[in-house]
C-alpha cells in the first residue's frame, strides 16, 4: 500500500505567560541546577571535546560553533494508540508562586504521545492547509541582527525522526539513504510516509551546509506532523538576545504566531502585558539562555483554563470525519470541535484577535461544568547541538473539569490554586469569564468527597508535583 506524502497531506496570552514562566524559572535554574537521581546517566550525555568546550565559551553574541554530542541510548515503549494522556495536574496548594517547577528532562521523555496523536495530526493538518505561514515560518537572516532558523528546522526534523523512531517503533518507522541519514519517516497509525530535506551535515563533518527557507519550511511542517507539541525555534542575535526566528505554532490556542515571530524574547513578553516580567525575570533571561548547555534539557508544565462550545452544539470528535474534512476554515468546528488550535469560545475569532488582550469572546458564552477545560502544557526546552537554535516545545493537554472533579483531592486543591492567584493574574488569566461556575462546581465535588472519605480523600495529594 502507496502511504501518501506531504505534498498530498499538505499568550500575553495564556500560551505566552507560559513562555514567561519558563524563563522565569530557568533563570533560578541555571544557578542551583543539580543532578537527579533518576538523570545519573547525564553525566555521560556531554559536549565530547574539550576543545569545543572552550570554543563555546569563547563565542561572540550570535555565533555557535557546532559541536559534537554523545546522546543516551533511547528506551522503547509501548504503541502510542494504546497510551493514555499523561495525567498532569500541575497546580498546589496554597500561595501562588511565579517561579515553580522546574526540572531536568530526561532524555527519554523529550516527547509525549499517545492515543490521541492521530487527532492531532488531522487537526494540524488541517491548519496547515488553511493557516499556511500563520501557523509555520522561518524568517530569513537578518545581517547584523540575527541568522535565520532554517538551519535548525532541518537538524530538529532528523532529531525527531530519530528520537521517535526508537522511542515508539510501533508508530514511526525511517528510511535512510546510502549515507545511513534518514530520508523519510513514516507515521504508522494514520498511514502517512513524510520525506525529510537532507541532513544538516555529512557523515564525519561539521560544517553545515546552506539550508533554503522553502526547505526549511518544509521541514517545520513535517516536524508538526511529527509530534503532538508545538515547536518554537529561537536563535540568539549579535545583540546577545533571544529571537523568535521560526517554528510551527499549530495549536496554540491563546496566541497566534504571527503577533509573536521575529520579536525578541523581551518584546514578546512586554507587548503581552506578561505579570511581573519586568519587575522579576527580565534581567536574567537572555544571560541564562547564552549559558544553556547542549547536555542539560530542562522541563516544566503550567495549566490555565478554557472555555469550549456547550455539548448541545458541540460537534462530536469523530477520527473518521477529521480525515475526510476538505482543508477550508468552515470545517474547523469538525476538525478541532473542542478547540484545540484556536479557542473561539474563550478568545473571539482567531482573525480579529486582539493581541495583548486574550480572554475577549465576541460572545459571552455559556459557562457550565460540562464545557470547562483545564488546559494544560507540558514544556521542554533543549539546544540543539549544531545549529545552536534553542528548541522550545509546547505540548497541550485538554482535560475535562467534570472528569477532573471525580479524581480524589483533586477539586479542592484546584479550587484553592485559584483562590491563590494574585490580582494581576486572575486578570490575565481571564478569571472573570469561568470562575464562579468553576469554584462552585469544584467546591460541591470537594464535599462530597470530605462526605464520602474525609479529609485523607478530600485532601489525597496523588503522585505529587505535577500530577
Amino acid at each position: 500500500m502507496q502511504l501518501p506524502t506531504l505534498d498530498s497531506i499538505l499568550p500575553l496570552e495564556p500560551g505566552i505567560l507560559s513562555v514567561v514562566l519558563l524563563l522565569s524559572c530557568i533563570a533560578v535554574f541555571a544557578y542551583r541546577w543539580k543532578p537527579t537521581s533518576h538523570l545519573s546517566a547525564q553525566s555521560s550525555v556531554r559536549v565530547t571535546s574539550i576543545s569545543e568546550k572552550n570554543k563555546l565559551k569563547e563565542r561572540e553574541w550570535g555565533e555557535w560553533p557546532p559541536v559534537t554530542f554523545s546522546y543516551p541510548p533511547v528506551t522503547p515503549t509501548s504503541n502510542p494508540v494504546n497510551l493514555k494522556p499523561i495525567p498532569y495536574r500541575p497546580f498546589r496548594w496554597g500561595a501562588y508562586h511565579v517561579t515553580m517547577g522546574i526540572r531536568d528532562m530526561p532524555w527519554d521523555e523529550w516527547i509525549e504521545t499517545d492515543y490521541q496523536m492521530q487527532s492531532y495530526y488531522y487537526i494540524k493538518k488541517h491548519r496547515i492547509a488553511t493557516r499556511g505561514t500563520s501557523v509555520v515560518q522561518i524568517l530569513p537572516d537578518r545581517p547584523g541582527v540575527v541568522k535565520s532558523a532554517s538551519q535548525g528546522a532541518i537538524e530538529l526534523v532528523h532529531e525527531l525522526a530519530d528520537y521517535l523512531s526508537k522511542r515508539y517503533p510501533d508508530a514511526f518507522t525511517v528510511s535512510r539513504n546510502a549515507s545511513g541519514d534518514i530520508s523519510s519517516v513514516a507515521i504508522i497509525p494514520v498511514n502517512a510516509k513524510l520525506d525529510i530535506p537532507p541532513a544538516l551535515v555529512t557523515q564525519g563533518s561539521l560544517e553545515l551546509r546552506q539550508v533554503s527557507i522553502e526547505e526549511a519550511e518544509h521541514a517545520m511542517k513535517v516536524s508538526a506532523l511529527l509530534v503532538q507539541d508545538d515547536l518554537a525555534l529561537m536563535v540568539e542575535g549579535t545583540d546577545g538576545r533571544y529571537y523568535f526566528q521560526g517554528g510551527a505554532i499549530c495549536v496554540p490556542g491563546f496566541w497566534r504566531m504571527r503577533d509573536k515571530i521575529g520579536l525578541p524574547l523581551e518584546d514578546i513578553h512586554i507587548q503581552g502585558h506578561v505579570p511581573q516580567y519586568e519587575t522579576r525575570l527580565h534581567n536574567s533571561m537572555d544571560r541564562y539562555f547564552k549559558r544553556m548547555p547542549v547536555e542539560k534539557p530542562i522541563i516544566r508544565n503550567n495549566y490555565f483554563f478554557q472555555v469550549i462550545p456547550p455539548e448541545d452544539i458541540r460537534r462530536p470528535l469523530n477520527a473518521t470525519a477529521q480525515s475526510s474534512a476538505k482543508p477550508i476554515i468552515e470545517n474547523d468546528s469538525t476538525v478541532d470541535p473542542e478547540e484545540l488550535a484556536w479557542s473561539t469560545t474563550t478568545n473571539g475569532s482567531e482573525e480579529t484577535f486582539n493581541h495583548g488582550h486574550p480572554i475577549n469572546p465576541d460572545v459571552r458564552p455559556t459557562v457550565a461544568a460540562e464545557n470547562l477545560r483545564l488546559r494544560t502544557e507540558r514544556q521542554t526546552l533543549r539546544r540543539l547541538p549544531l545549529s545552536g537554535a534553542i528548541v522550545f516545545g509546547i505540548r497541550t493537554y485538554l482535560f475535562p473539569v467534570e472528569e477532573l472533579a471525580k479524581e480524589p483531592g483533586i477539586p479542592a486543591r484546584m479550587a484553592s490554586a485559584m483562590r491563590s492567584w494574585p490580582e494581576d493574574v486572575r486578570k490575565y488569566k481571564g478569571n472573570g469569564l469561568y470562575e464562579k461556575v468553576m469554584l462552585e462546581y469544584l467546591d460541591k465535588a470537594a464535599e462530597e468527597q470530605l462526605k464520602v472519605g474525609g479529609e485523607e480523600l478530600m485532601k489525597d495529594t496523588g503522585k505529587g508535583y505535577p500530577f
